[in-house]
C-alpha cells in the first residue's frame, strides 16, 4: 500500500533503433499514461551512471537525480558501474 503512488520503467533500444525520437516518444506515452492513471503520482527508473545520453534525455523530460547505488553494476574484475536513480512527479 505504501508504494502504490509509484510506477517504475525500464527501457532498452537495440543499437538499430537509437537516436531516432524512439525512446523519447516511449517515454513520452508512457508519462502521459501515469498522468492520467488514478493512483501513480511518482515515476521512477535506474540507469548506468555511463549512460550520459539516457540521463540527459531523462533530465530533458524532467527525471530528477535522486541518488546513486554506488558501484552496483560489475562488468569485470576492475569495472564498476554506479546506478542512478531518477524521478519525476507527475500530480
Amino acid at each position: 500500500m505504501r508504494m502504490h503512488h509509484t510506477g517504475s520503467f525500464a527501457i532498452m533500444l537495440r543499437k538499430e533503433f537509437r537516436n531516432k525520437g524512439i525512446g523519447k516518444l516511449l517515454i513520452h506515452e508512457l508519462l502521459s499514461w501515469a498522468e492520467k492513471h488514478p493512483v501513480i503520482e511518482k515515476v521512477t527508473l535506474g540507469t548506468f551512471s555511463t549512460n550520459s545520453r539516457a540521463i540527459e534525455l531523462y533530465k530533458k523530460l524532467g527525471f530528477i537525480e535522486e541518488g546513486r547505488k554506488v558501484r552496483e553494476f560489475k562488468f569485470s574484475n576492475d569495472e564498476y558501474v554506479d546506478d542512478v536513480l531518477m524521478y519525476k512527479w507527475v500530480k
